[in-house]
Protein backbone atom coordinates (compact mmCIF):
# COMPACT_ATOMS: atom_id res chain seq x y z
CA UNK A 1 0.00 0.00 0.00
CA UNK A 2 1.61 3.22 -1.11
CA UNK A 3 1.36 6.59 0.61
CA UNK A 4 0.47 9.67 -1.38
CA UNK A 5 0.47 13.25 -0.14
CA UNK A 6 -2.88 15.05 -0.15
CA UNK A 7 -3.91 18.58 0.71
CA UNK A 8 -7.42 19.76 1.46
CA UNK A 9 -8.45 21.86 -1.50
CA UNK A 10 -10.96 23.98 0.37
CA UNK A 11 -10.90 27.75 0.50
CA UNK A 12 -11.14 27.93 4.26
CA UNK A 13 -8.31 30.30 4.96
CA UNK A 14 -5.29 29.27 6.98
CA UNK A 15 -4.07 25.70 6.55
CA UNK A 16 -2.66 23.69 9.44
CA UNK A 17 0.00 20.97 9.41
CA UNK A 18 -1.71 17.62 10.01
CA UNK A 19 1.49 15.83 10.99
CA UNK A 20 0.64 13.06 8.51
CA UNK A 21 2.70 12.40 5.36
CA UNK A 22 -0.41 11.39 3.40
CA UNK A 23 -2.54 14.41 4.30
CA UNK A 24 -0.18 17.30 4.67
CA UNK A 25 -2.45 20.27 5.31
CA UNK A 26 -5.98 20.94 6.47
CA UNK A 27 -8.06 24.02 7.24
CA UNK A 28 -9.62 24.93 10.54
CA UNK A 29 -13.00 23.27 10.92
CA UNK A 30 -11.82 19.89 9.62
CA UNK A 31 -13.41 16.77 11.07
CA UNK A 32 -11.50 13.68 9.99
CA UNK A 33 -11.31 10.04 10.96
CA UNK A 34 -8.58 7.44 10.80
CA UNK A 35 -9.02 3.68 10.75
CA UNK A 36 -6.08 1.95 12.42
CA UNK A 37 -5.00 -1.68 12.59
CA UNK A 38 -2.32 -2.08 15.28
CA UNK A 39 -1.62 -0.43 18.66
CA UNK A 40 1.54 1.04 17.12
CA UNK A 41 -0.56 2.62 14.37
CA UNK A 42 -2.77 4.16 17.05
CA UNK A 43 0.12 5.56 19.11
CA UNK A 44 2.19 6.85 16.20
CA UNK A 45 -0.81 8.63 14.69
CA UNK A 46 -1.59 10.44 17.93
CA UNK A 47 2.03 11.43 18.42
CA UNK A 48 2.36 12.87 14.90
CA UNK A 49 -0.98 14.69 15.13
CA UNK A 50 -0.28 16.33 18.48
CA UNK A 51 3.38 17.10 17.82
CA UNK A 52 2.38 19.17 14.78
CA UNK A 53 -0.22 21.02 16.84
CA UNK A 54 2.11 21.75 19.75
CA UNK A 55 4.75 23.17 17.42
CA UNK A 56 2.12 25.42 15.86
CA UNK A 57 1.02 26.83 19.23
CA UNK A 58 -2.32 25.02 19.23
CA UNK A 59 -4.09 23.76 22.31
CA UNK A 60 -4.23 19.95 22.15
CA UNK A 61 -6.80 17.69 23.81
CA UNK A 62 -6.76 13.88 23.87
CA UNK A 63 -9.72 11.80 25.05
CA UNK A 64 -7.86 8.54 25.72
CA UNK A 65 -9.45 5.10 25.51
CA UNK A 66 -8.37 1.45 25.35
CA UNK A 67 -5.95 -0.04 24.54
CA UNK A 68 -4.32 3.04 26.09
CA UNK A 69 -4.96 4.85 29.35
CA UNK A 70 -3.82 8.34 30.31
CA UNK A 71 -0.60 7.06 31.88
CA UNK A 72 0.47 5.01 28.84
CA UNK A 73 -0.58 7.80 26.48
CA UNK A 74 1.63 10.27 28.31
CA UNK A 75 4.48 7.76 28.21
CA UNK A 76 4.08 7.44 24.44
CA UNK A 77 4.25 11.22 24.05
CA UNK A 78 7.30 11.41 26.30
CA UNK A 79 9.16 8.84 24.18
CA UNK A 80 8.63 10.78 20.97
CA UNK A 81 8.16 14.51 21.61
CA UNK A 82 10.99 16.62 23.03
CA UNK A 83 9.95 18.85 25.93
CA UNK A 84 6.56 17.17 26.27
CA UNK A 85 6.87 17.74 30.01
CA UNK A 86 6.89 21.50 29.40
CA UNK A 87 3.79 21.28 27.23
CA UNK A 88 1.98 19.19 29.85
CA UNK A 89 2.98 21.51 32.67
CA UNK A 90 1.87 24.61 30.79
CA UNK A 91 -1.47 23.03 29.96
CA UNK A 92 -0.97 23.26 26.20
CA UNK A 93 -1.87 19.57 25.96
CA UNK A 94 -4.49 17.89 28.13
CA UNK A 95 -5.28 14.18 28.40
CA UNK A 96 -8.48 12.81 29.91
CA UNK A 97 -10.11 9.34 29.94
CA UNK A 98 -12.58 9.06 27.06
CA UNK A 99 -15.30 7.65 29.33
CA UNK A 100 -14.99 10.70 31.56
CA UNK A 101 -15.28 13.03 28.58
CA UNK A 102 -18.06 11.33 26.63
CA UNK A 103 -19.98 9.28 29.20
CA UNK A 104 -19.98 10.83 32.66
CA UNK A 105 -22.39 8.81 34.79
CA UNK A 106 -22.69 6.41 31.80
CA UNK A 107 -24.88 8.94 29.97
CA UNK A 108 -24.15 10.30 26.51
CA UNK A 109 -25.54 13.76 25.76
CA UNK A 110 -24.81 15.02 22.27
CA UNK A 111 -25.24 18.72 23.05
CA UNK A 112 -23.13 18.50 26.21
CA UNK A 113 -20.18 16.95 24.34
CA UNK A 114 -20.33 19.50 21.50
CA UNK A 115 -20.59 22.34 24.01
CA UNK A 116 -17.58 20.83 25.77
CA UNK A 117 -15.48 21.18 22.61
CA UNK A 118 -16.55 24.81 22.30
CA UNK A 119 -15.60 25.49 25.91
CA UNK A 120 -12.19 23.90 25.44
CA UNK A 121 -11.63 26.04 22.35
CA UNK A 122 -12.61 29.26 24.14
CA UNK A 123 -10.31 28.38 27.03
CA UNK A 124 -7.41 27.67 24.67
CA UNK A 125 -7.87 30.92 22.75
CA UNK A 126 -8.11 32.89 26.01
CA UNK A 127 -4.73 31.46 27.05
CA UNK A 128 -3.08 32.66 23.85
CA UNK A 129 -3.17 29.53 21.69
CA UNK A 130 -4.06 29.98 18.01
CA UNK A 131 -6.70 27.25 17.97
CA UNK A 132 -7.37 23.70 19.10
CA UNK A 133 -6.92 20.17 17.83
CA UNK A 134 -8.48 17.21 19.58
CA UNK A 135 -8.59 13.45 19.22
CA UNK A 136 -10.77 10.68 20.55
CA UNK A 137 -10.82 6.92 19.93
CA UNK A 138 -14.23 5.50 19.14
CA UNK A 139 -14.94 2.61 21.46
CA UNK A 140 -18.62 3.26 20.68
CA UNK A 141 -19.04 0.62 18.00
CA UNK A 142 -19.11 -2.13 20.63
CA UNK A 143 -21.62 -0.31 22.86
CA UNK A 144 -25.33 0.45 22.80
CA UNK A 145 -24.45 4.13 22.32
CA UNK A 146 -23.30 3.64 18.71
CA UNK A 147 -26.35 5.17 17.01
CA UNK A 148 -26.23 8.18 19.32
CA UNK A 149 -22.54 8.62 18.64
CA UNK A 150 -22.99 8.34 14.87
CA UNK A 151 -25.54 11.18 15.02
CA UNK A 152 -23.06 13.16 17.10
CA UNK A 153 -20.35 12.64 14.46
CA UNK A 154 -22.63 14.05 11.76
CA UNK A 155 -23.69 17.02 13.88
CA UNK A 156 -20.08 17.73 14.78
CA UNK A 157 -19.35 18.56 11.12
CA UNK A 158 -21.73 21.49 11.29
CA UNK A 159 -20.72 22.48 14.80
CA UNK A 160 -17.02 23.07 14.11
CA UNK A 161 -17.53 24.84 10.78
CA UNK A 162 -15.83 28.22 10.82
CA UNK A 163 -14.13 27.56 14.16
CA UNK A 164 -10.41 27.27 14.87
CA UNK A 165 -10.79 23.65 15.72
CA UNK A 166 -9.69 20.34 14.18
CA UNK A 167 -11.02 17.01 15.45
CA UNK A 168 -9.61 13.58 14.64
CA UNK A 169 -11.65 10.46 15.43
CA UNK A 170 -9.92 7.08 15.62
CA UNK A 171 -11.59 3.78 14.73
CA UNK A 172 -10.13 0.30 15.22
CA UNK A 173 -10.53 -1.79 12.07
CA UNK A 174 -10.75 -4.96 14.15
CA UNK A 175 -13.88 -3.66 15.92
CA UNK A 176 -15.58 -2.11 12.90
CA UNK A 177 -18.10 -3.87 10.68
CA UNK A 178 -18.18 -3.01 6.99
CA UNK A 179 -21.46 -1.12 7.37
CA UNK A 180 -20.03 0.89 10.26
CA UNK A 181 -16.98 1.83 8.18
CA UNK A 182 -19.21 3.21 5.44
CA UNK A 183 -21.28 5.22 7.93
CA UNK A 184 -18.19 6.59 9.64
CA UNK A 185 -16.56 7.67 6.37
CA UNK A 186 -19.70 9.55 5.35
CA UNK A 187 -19.88 11.34 8.71
CA UNK A 188 -16.45 12.97 8.29
CA UNK A 189 -14.91 15.48 5.92
CA UNK A 190 -12.03 13.13 5.21
CA UNK A 191 -11.10 9.54 6.02
CA UNK A 192 -7.63 7.99 6.29
CA UNK A 193 -6.33 4.53 7.12
CA UNK A 194 -3.10 3.39 8.75
CA UNK A 195 -2.34 -0.32 8.55
CA UNK A 196 0.93 -1.70 9.90
CA UNK A 197 2.63 1.65 9.41
CA UNK A 198 1.29 2.27 5.89
CA UNK A 199 -1.03 5.15 5.06
CA UNK A 200 -4.00 5.31 2.69
CA UNK A 201 -6.30 8.16 1.71
CA UNK A 202 -9.92 6.94 1.54
CA UNK A 203 -12.05 8.68 -1.07
CA UNK A 204 -15.75 9.11 -0.46
CA UNK A 205 -18.21 7.68 -3.03
CA UNK A 206 -19.11 11.24 -3.96
CA UNK A 207 -15.48 12.14 -4.64
CA UNK A 208 -14.93 9.01 -6.71
CA UNK A 209 -18.05 9.75 -8.77
CA UNK A 210 -16.92 13.34 -9.36
CA UNK A 211 -13.50 12.15 -10.51
CA UNK A 212 -15.09 9.66 -12.92
CA UNK A 213 -17.33 12.37 -14.37
CA UNK A 214 -14.39 14.75 -14.82
CA UNK A 215 -12.34 12.04 -16.50
CA UNK A 216 -15.23 11.16 -18.76
CA UNK A 217 -15.83 14.78 -19.73
CA UNK A 218 -12.13 15.41 -20.32
CA UNK A 219 -12.01 12.35 -22.54
CA UNK A 220 -14.95 13.61 -24.57
CA UNK A 221 -13.40 17.05 -24.92
CA UNK A 222 -10.08 15.50 -25.97
CA UNK A 223 -11.85 13.58 -28.72
CA UNK A 224 -13.66 16.68 -29.95
CA UNK A 225 -10.51 18.80 -29.94
CA UNK A 226 -8.55 16.17 -31.88
CA UNK A 227 -10.79 16.70 -34.94
CA UNK A 228 -10.32 13.04 -35.85
CA UNK A 229 -13.88 12.00 -36.64
CA UNK A 230 -15.76 12.39 -39.95
CA UNK A 231 -17.73 15.62 -40.32
CA UNK A 232 -15.94 17.48 -37.50
CA UNK A 233 -15.09 20.39 -39.76
CA UNK A 234 -18.78 21.18 -40.33
CA UNK A 235 -19.77 21.48 -36.67
CA UNK A 236 -20.57 24.81 -35.03
CA UNK A 237 -19.25 25.67 -31.53
CA UNK A 238 -22.72 25.08 -30.08
CA UNK A 239 -22.99 21.70 -31.79
CA UNK A 240 -19.62 20.72 -30.35
CA UNK A 241 -20.80 21.71 -26.87
CA UNK A 242 -23.93 19.59 -27.26
CA UNK A 243 -21.90 16.71 -28.67
CA UNK A 244 -19.52 16.77 -25.69
CA UNK A 245 -22.47 16.20 -23.37
CA UNK A 246 -23.99 13.51 -25.59
CA UNK A 247 -20.71 11.60 -25.52
CA UNK A 248 -20.93 11.70 -21.73
CA UNK A 249 -24.22 9.82 -22.03
CA UNK A 250 -26.51 12.63 -20.87
CA UNK A 251 -30.16 12.92 -21.83
CA UNK A 252 -31.58 15.90 -23.73
CA UNK A 253 -33.00 17.33 -20.49
CA UNK A 254 -29.63 17.02 -18.74
CA UNK A 255 -27.80 18.61 -21.68
CA UNK A 256 -30.34 21.44 -21.76
CA UNK A 257 -29.88 22.12 -18.05
CA UNK A 258 -26.08 22.20 -18.31
CA UNK A 259 -25.99 24.43 -21.41
CA UNK A 260 -28.95 26.56 -20.32
CA UNK A 261 -30.98 25.86 -23.44
CA UNK A 262 -34.29 24.07 -24.06
CA UNK A 263 -34.54 20.29 -24.63
CA UNK A 264 -36.11 21.10 -28.00
CA UNK A 265 -32.99 23.05 -28.99
CA UNK A 266 -30.84 20.10 -27.92
CA UNK A 267 -32.87 17.82 -30.19
CA UNK A 268 -32.43 20.30 -33.04
CA UNK A 269 -28.64 20.16 -32.61
CA UNK A 270 -28.74 16.37 -32.23
CA UNK A 271 -30.50 16.07 -35.60
CA UNK A 272 -27.86 18.28 -37.22
CA UNK A 273 -25.07 16.23 -35.63
CA UNK A 274 -26.50 13.01 -37.02
CA UNK A 275 -26.79 14.55 -40.47
CA UNK A 276 -23.31 16.14 -40.53
CA UNK A 277 -21.56 12.96 -39.36
CA UNK A 278 -23.74 10.56 -41.38
CA UNK A 279 -24.67 8.77 -38.14
CA UNK A 280 -27.74 6.52 -38.12
CA UNK A 281 -28.53 7.10 -34.44
CA UNK A 282 -27.17 8.67 -31.27
CA UNK A 283 -25.34 5.42 -30.43
CA UNK A 284 -23.82 5.42 -33.91
CA UNK A 285 -22.86 9.09 -33.42
CA UNK A 286 -20.97 8.30 -30.22
CA UNK A 287 -19.17 5.39 -31.90
CA UNK A 288 -18.12 7.64 -34.77
CA UNK A 289 -16.81 10.34 -32.45
CA UNK A 290 -14.91 7.86 -30.28
CA UNK A 291 -13.55 6.02 -33.30
CA UNK A 292 -15.22 2.75 -32.31
CA UNK A 293 -16.08 0.09 -34.88
CA UNK A 294 -19.33 -1.75 -35.30
CA UNK A 295 -22.88 -0.88 -36.13
CA UNK A 296 -25.90 -0.48 -33.92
Amino acid sequence: MKSHSHEVLIDSGELRDSGFPIFTAMPWGTHLCLFYETPDDLVETHVAFFEAGLKANEFCFWAVSAPLDVKSAKAALQRSIPDIGRYLESGQIELIPALEWYLPASTFELKRVIQGWDEKLRSGLARGFVGMRACGDSFWIATNHWQEFYKYERDLNRSIEGKKMIILCMYALSKSRSGDLFDVARAHHCSLARRNGEWEFLESPELKHAKREIKKLNGALDVLSSKAFPGHENLTPRERAVLAQIVRGLSSKEVARILDITPRTVEFHRTNLLRKTNAKSTIDLVRIVLGEQGAE
